[in-house]
Formats: C-alpha cells, structure tokens, sequence
C-alpha cells in the first residue's frame, strides 16, 4: 500500500501553489459537510422551514460537534499518541485509522439525526451519504490512495443532485456552485498533493454513490 511518487509534469506558479492550498483547505472533507449541513438548516427553502432559529442551531451544533469537533480531536490524539506521523495522513496506512474514526463519529450523527424527533430526514439522508461514502473510500484504500477531498465534492454535487429529484425548491444554482468546487478542489489536490486522476475520479464517484445509496436507503 505505497503512495504514488510525487510526478510534476511541468512547474507550477508559487500564486497557483498557495491558491490550490487555499482551496484544499477551504473545502476540507469535514469542513465541507457543515457547509452542506449549513445550506439544509438555513438556507433550502423547504425542508427547514417549520423549525425556529434555536432549532436550526442546535441542529447544526450536533452535526458540528459529531461529525467536525470529534474526529478532529481523535487525529490530533493519534498524532500525539504517535499512533500517525501527520496529521496530513500522506500514507494510506496511516489514512485507515482516519477511516475507522469517520465511520464511528460519521454513523453516529446519522443515528442522532435520525431518531431525534421533528428534524427533517435530509439531514439524516446526508450524514448517512457521507457515512456509506466513507466505507467506500476505506475499502478502496486498500488499492489506492484515494483522494478525500474528491470524496467531499463529489458527496456535495450527489446531495444537490438528489434534492433536485426530491424537492420543489430550485437547486440549480446550488448545484452548479457544487459542480464549480468540486473542479478548484481536485485541481487544487492534483497541484499539492500527490493524487494522480484515478484518485479523484474514484473519490467523486465515492461521494456521489454514497449520497444515492442514502438516499435509496431511507426512501
């Protein structure tokens, strides 16, 4: 299970470098689904409607703390235990304990989402896309070095795609933003890390079937 050598076909502007930083950062897998969870609570126009500000809030504290707080923790633990080299996790050794503590935290936001009463199953549908996507891209570790970041964009542009068959409200536009990040983030991860394209396309089509598979799931 080695890492692809790092392979720079031609040399990249220093502007282009911390640009493609920027976004790898900005849409970090885990800071992508609060964004996601943001967009359903406060933003669709159909799903959040009945529910008051101090419920959107708790419902995105419970999301926040579950699926970005915990496994942010549990990675600075194992990088303090020694348990990793980097929080960066450049190995695909090292990425299965990463895998191993998203699904724990992952299944337990859905299984919160989904047994607490008067919030909406979208919600529930997302963590649990999110979850099975993470499965997914454990297994395909064994064979590759899977891109997360791909995995993130590709779960977005999924939600997006499924919201336009399952609600009234216009996604369109929420689609094609998702569509737009998904294109600066695996550029991004091709330009400063050593993801090659079969990294990528497996991480899209790993977030996108986990939003479907959800959604088929939970009906």
């Amino acid at each position: 299970m080695n890492s692809y050598p790092v392979t720079n076909i031609s040399p990249v502007v220093p502007a282009v470098r911390t640009m493609a930083h920027f976004f790898s950062w900005l849409f970090h897998p885990l800071f992508l689904g609060l964004y996601l969870a943001a967009y359903l609570i406060y933003l669709d126009p159909e799903y959040f409607v009945g529910m008051n500000m101090a419920e959107k809030t708790q419902s995105l504290l419970i999301y926040l703390i579950n699926a970005v707080f915990f496994p942010l923790i549990s990675v600075l633990l194992c990088k303090g235990l020694g348990f990793i080299d980097s929080v960066y996790l450049k190995t695909q050794k090292e990425r299965i304990i990463l895998y191993a503590i998203c699904m724990i935290f992952f299944f337990w936001t859905f299984y919160v989402f989904k047994n607490k009463s008067g919030v909406p199953v979208v919600i529930a549908q997302m963590s649990l896309g999110i979850f099975i996507a993470v499965i997914i891209d454990f297994i395909a570790n064994i064979f590759l070095k899977i891109s997360m970041h791909a995995t993130g964009v590709g779960g977005a542009i999924g939600l997006f795609t499924v919201l336009l068959f399952t609600t009234q409200g216009m996604v369109a536009l929420p689609l094609a933003a998702a569509i737009l990040i998904a294109g600066l983030t695996c550029t991004s991860r091709l330009i400063v890390s050593d993801h090659r394209m079969p990294d990528i396309v497996t991480g899209l089509l790993a977030g996108f079937t986990g939003q479907w598979i959800a959604v088929w799931f939970l009906g």
